[in-house]
């Protein structure tokens, strides 16, 4: 089904306060590049890969082991710590090698990012190699000054609000003066406790869209592109 949820309106976007807005802090997978480029396909592949691997399974059980623990624990990663107590260094090292030599150097999206003033910040669920690798292949890494990851919130994921909390005493921002932009709604819940504005990427995965609906959701895009065209025209 073709996602149909309207990008936000310039009307809207006028609620923002743009001036009172300092710190600007990303998703990475699903909202860097689009939900629909297939991109993070990459990263669940090899995650189902190295699930077959290590526990001897065909490619059907192995893949709905790593989805049962994804919607259990959050991440597939925690699933497998939780459970069979995994070694989560050796598992992130092997799913983000993926092959981005395709990937070409995003000029729009730069050219959106260098027109949005204050800090840029990542807060991913992944690693900062992975982070890494994805913002050189898009050519936006200069950009930002500030990657938050899944080993800086001691393995625990989004939307489990302590990380949040980590988050920002680290980074050191204002979260009443940060926006957070995310695909997957329930993850804003903790950032809009804290006094962050947060915007929502739809998309068509159920785990993206829970929560979507919910008053934590201030704003909504069809892709970063979309949302960052919005507020430069303003």
């Amino acid at each position: 089904m073709a996602n149909t949820t309207p990008m936000p309106s310039l009307a809207k976007l006028r609620q923002l306060d743009i001036s009172q807005v300092e710190y600007w802090v990303f998703d990475l997978d699903n909202t860097i590049y689009p939900a629909n480029s297939g991109l993070f396909s990459r990263v669940a592949e090899r995650m189902t890969i190295f699930i077959m691997e290590h526990f001897d399974l065909d490619h059907d059980a192995a893949a709905e082991m790593k989805t049962r623990l994804f919607r259990q624990y959050g991440t597939t990663m925690r699933g497998l710590m939780s459970e069979f107590n995994m070694d989560p260094e050796l598992f992130l090292a092997y799913v983000h090698e993926i092959d981005l030599s395709d990937v070409e150097k995003d000029r729009e999206l730069d050219q959106y990012l260098s027109e949005l003033k204050g800090r840029k910040l990542i807060y991913t669920n992944g690693t900062v190699r992975h982070a890494s690798r994805i913002l050189e292949a898009f050519g936006i890494m200069h950009h930002f000054d500030f990657i938050f990851d899944i080993f800086d919130s001691d393995h625990t994921p989004k939307p489990d609000p302590r990380p949040y909390q980590m988050f920002v005493t680290k980074s050191g921002i204002d979260p009443r003066h940060a926006v957070m932009i995310e695909d997957m709604a329930r993850n804003l819940e903790p950032a809009a406790a804290l006094g962050m504005k947060t915007v929502w990427l739809a998309n068509d995965h159920d785990w993206g869209q829970k929560g979507a609906e919910q008053d934590f959701v201030h704003f909504r895009a069809a892709d970063l592109k979309a949302f960052l065209s919005a507020i430069v025209k303003l």
